[in-house]
């Protein structure tokens, strides 16, 4: 069962920060390979204790245009459950402490993040800024007692999908060969279906990425 006291936090993520070099920008500070966007870090710049693969039951597709991936799409999940989807998914065991600074990053918020870990909890999910891409916390579970929780946007952007860029999803296929043993033909096959990249310009680059990374 969960402690009353959340003080950690495992944070699952499912684009460009499986990568733990990219995600180790947000908690020590730098700018992300790739990336044109240099991210301050977080107060407390302690490595995370554990990693692990996760699936998460939720569609991702990519969307709107990022200023870190000179305008490509990045990946967001549909907020609703959905066992039909899998999701290759890491998590980070890091404290609630770099987690509010890991969102308050995301958002490009220079205040407080407030986030009520208890109603995010008991809610399933928790929306710490209206309107911000990454604003809507899921509670998918916990593991060891702890939560799990991601973050997305509020609401499907299906007006905003949009293609990544070569460098943010070989940032991603990188991370996913860090932490799964997974083929390239499989690799193909889950980002040839994602919204964004499946009838878009990048899928026939796909095989390329992939065989750059090799």
């Amino acid at each position: 069962m969960l402690s009353n006291n959340i003080n950690d936090i495992w944070y699952a993520c499912y684009g460009s920060n499986i990568r733990e070099e990219r995600f180790m920008c947000y908690i020590k500070g730098g700018t992300p390979p790739g990336a044109v966007r240099n991210f301050e870090g977080c107060a407390d710049k302690t490595r995370p204790r554990q990693s692990r693969k996760i699936i998460i039951n939720r569609e991702m597709y990519f969307a709107k245009e990022s200023v870190t991936w000179n305008g490509g799409g990045i990946c967001f999940l549909r907020p609703e459950k959905d066992e039909n989807f899998e999701t290759l998914g890491r998590s980070y065991l890091i404290s609630s402490g770099q987690f509010r600074d890991l969102v308050r990053q995301e958002l490009k918020f220079e205040g407080e993040i407030l986030i009520n870990f208890e109603r995010l909890i008991k809610d399933g999910y928790y929306n710490c800024m209206s309107d911000g891409r990454y604003g809507l916390l899921l509670y998918l579970g916990e593991m060891e007692g702890k939560p799990i929780v991601t973050f997305t946007s509020e609401k499907f952007l299906k007006a905003e999908i949009n293609q990544p860029n070569r460098e943010y999803l070989s940032t991603i296929i990188r991370g996913l060969k860090e932490i799964y043993q997974i083929s390239d033909d499989d690799l193909e096959s889950y980002f040839r279906s994602k919204k964004g990249i499946k009838d878009c310009g990048i899928e026939k680059e796909l095989p390329e990425i992939i065989m750059e990374l090799k």
